[in-house]
């Protein structure tokens, strides 16, 4: 017998005699859904229910003679994969899986399916928009923004297994004053072609540009807060203009040259704050120069992002360029919709979306989740100015996204978590309830350095780029230990899986709820929860394999009798339904921890139990069956989190 959910049979025979029993009863109030839960301590069984105390309430009994009753009415004849029913805890009923059948079940289902095992379909497949990293192209790809591509790729792997269509997307955010302030940076250096990596080349030029444009802006301020002796004005304006004195100081010693350069040329202007300002209004209206520049060096930083992107193992299916849903007037045509709803006024000069009362004429409280004295703040449409928001121009993509999908996902930090809510109420607003209801924002937490901060105006952030070759060296130092008679090329490509391998799962095994903090001892550890322990426990496995020289042809799958052989087992059926939680969740971490898990319970069935050499053959064809069923999960799991499961390490 093969199931793709062998848990699930398990759990469908707890159901079905327990709901025969509870029949015997006659109630005439039925029970609610049977729940099964697992037990604290593995001697109380696999899986045990609570339904007696509910049902105890009923009839007037209490709750332990009820289920000594319930389980005396089982008809222990028609009894498979179960071998046994007991009470415990004062009333829960625990069912005891007949591993003798239930062992065989499991691993010819893993074998037998192979790479397909786990992977269980959805019923109704939906074609799914995932968007994520969106990294604005100013400067490389820091360790603080990493986790976003790592969690949306894997997001998009497991949706794509579970059978979903999913597209991955990237929005290039290049409408907007910092883009403007690298554009103008660049072209005052005449548009250079960049010696080394171009996103680091441009991550330079904007952090250069937009502190000398800053200080020019603050003197000018100074010289009319002086005019007009604002004395707590010139104090706080001094305070900000010492400190990026300081900033400049930091980026003329690291970028001697550079710097020069960029403050003779940008000294040339009286006022780059206003050229600066100019450039973005011409962009967002489509001039022809101003498109040129500022998209000739987004596509440069872009260009150094899918290098990098490449190299983690992140790909896209599709690049969508925030300026063109300004151009093509798809914004312009969200907002002037918006201005026919009664949601948006003039404040103060700006256009503003009083999001909070469509919160309260459309009763959308519950729906997202607010207390009834949270006051949800209004939203900026269009500035003084003239120009949109982030959000404006997100609510016109959104539509455009939900055009090409039934379901979005948008992986974004959870600092975004007020404008995202913000873009879910203007869709109400607009009638696209079924689509608000459809956008998922899947909100994480920040990634630390202990003892290092980063700062993106200081040029001072540790880049993806060093992150996974500092990885893949210390890979490299490792594996050298270990495995000293491969080759000097097969140490190189072994180093490079597995460095990849340890920067992903470091940033995914965490709850995105939780910050992750990225220290190196955890990231490159080949003997507890990380990528190279997870992949050096699948090689072990394929090692065992090798080593038999032979294929389990007579395994006895009674005689895997040792308590951690079944929790092995059972471990194994549990993979189809972590994927499942995983994928629908979407939760990537279950993935990993259910990895490591399972790589910890093999790592110490490896170290007491013989193997090749168990005696019987019969036992030993069972060990290596179940090697092989690890083997096989192990890889499925590394796979869906998108790490290399190599065969030797």
């Amino acid at each position: 017998m093969v199931s793709e959910n062998p848990l699930a049979e398990f759990r469908r025979e707890c159901e079905s005699t327990l709901s025969e029993s509870i029949n015997k009863l006659s109630l005439e109030i039925p029970p609610k859904h049977l729940v099964f839960e697992k037990p604290p301590i593995w001697e109380f069984g696999q899986f045990a229910s609570s339904i007696c105390f509910e049902l105890a309430k009923h009839i007037g009994e209490k709750p332990p003679v009820l289920a000594e009753r319930l389980i005396n009415m089982m008809e222990k004849s028609k009894f498979s994969l179960i071998s046994d029913v007991t009470t415990a805890g004062g009333g829960y009923i625990n069912f005891h899986v007949n591993f003798a059948k239930f062992s065989e079940l499991t691993i010819e289902t893993v074998r037998r399916l192979d790479d397909a095992y786990g992977l269980v379909k959805v019923e109704k497949p939906m074609k799914v928009i995932v968007e994520h990293t969106s990294v604005n192209p100013l400067h490389p790809i820091h360790i603080g923004q990493a986790r976003n591509p790592i969690l949306g790729d894997t997001i998009a792997r497991l949706l794509s297994a579970r059978g979903h269509m999913v597209s991955r997307h990237y929005y290039v955010d290049d409408v907007g004053r910092q883009t403007a302030v690298i554009a103008y940076g660049y072209e005052k250096l005449g548009r250079p072609k960049p010696a080394e990596k171009p996103d680091h080349f441009i991550g330079k030029i904007y952090t250069i540009t937009s502190c000398l444009v800053e200080i020019n802006r603050l003197k000018r301020e100074l010289a009319l807060a002086r005019a007009v002796s604002a004395e707590d004005n010139i104090m706080k304006i001094n305070r900000e203009l010492d400190d990026w004195m300081s900033v400049a100081f930091e980026l003329r010693s690291k970028y001697p040259e550079l710097f020069e350069k960029l403050l003779q040329k940008i000294g040339e202007d009286e006022d780059p704050e206003k050229a600066v300002g100019e450039l973005n209004k011409s962009y967002e209206a489509g001039d022809v120069k101003a498109k040129q520049i500022i998209r000739e060096v987004s596509q440069l930083c872009l260009e150094g992002f899918k290098v990098t992107l490449s190299r983690a193992g992140v790909f896209y299916d599709s690049w969508d360029w925030e300026s063109d849903f300004v151009w093509k007037g798809l914004v312009a045509e969200t907002l002037q919709r918006l201005k026919q709803t009664p949601y948006v006024s003039i404040l103060g000069g700006v256009l503003e979306f009083e999001a909070g009362k469509v919160v309260d004429d459309l009763n959308l409280r519950s729906k997202l989740g607010l207390r009834k004295d949270y006051i949800v703040p209004s939203l900026t449409l269009v500035r003084a100015d003239g120009t949109t928001l982030y959000t404006t121009r997100d609510i016109a993509y959104t539509i455009w996204k939900f055009e090409r999908a039934e379901k979005c996902i948008n992986v974004i930090g959870m600092e975004q978590t007020l404008a995202q809510m913000q873009l879910k109420i203007a869709l109400y607003a607009l009638g696209y309830g079924k689509q608000a209801e459809n956008l998922t924002h899947f909100a994480y937490n920040l990634v630390t350095l202990p003892g290092y901060k980063m700062s993106s105006r200081r040029g001072r952030y540790i880049t993806l780029d060093e992150v996974m070759e500092e990885a893949v060296n210390r890979a490299y130092e490792e594996v050298a230990k270990r495995s000293p008679q491969l080759t000097e090329d097969d140490k190189r490509k072994v180093a490079e899986f597995v460095g990849i391998g340890a920067v992903r799962y470091a940033l995914l095994e965490v709850d995105p709820s939780k910050p992750v903090e990225f220290k190196w001892e955890r990231v490159i550890n080949f003997e507890r929860n990380s990528a190279p322990y997870i992949q050096y426990t699948h090689a072990r496995a394929c090692s065992i394999l090798r080593k038999a020289s032979r294929k389990p042809e007579n395994p006895k799958y009674p005689l895997l009798r040792e308590k951690l052989e079944n929790e092995i087992i059972f471990s194994l059926a549990e993979f189809p339904e972590v994927f499942t939680g995983a994928a629908d969740l979407p939760k990537p971490n279950m993935i990993a921890e259910y990895a490591n898990s399972l790589a910890d319970k093999f790592n110490t069935f490896y170290n007491l139990f013989p193997v090749i050499k168990a005696d019987p053959p019969e036992l030993s064809d069972a060990r290596l069956a179940l090697v092989d069923a690890v083997r096989i999960v192990l890889r499925n799991s590394l796979k869906l989190i998108g790490i290399y499961a190599p065969e030797k390490m």
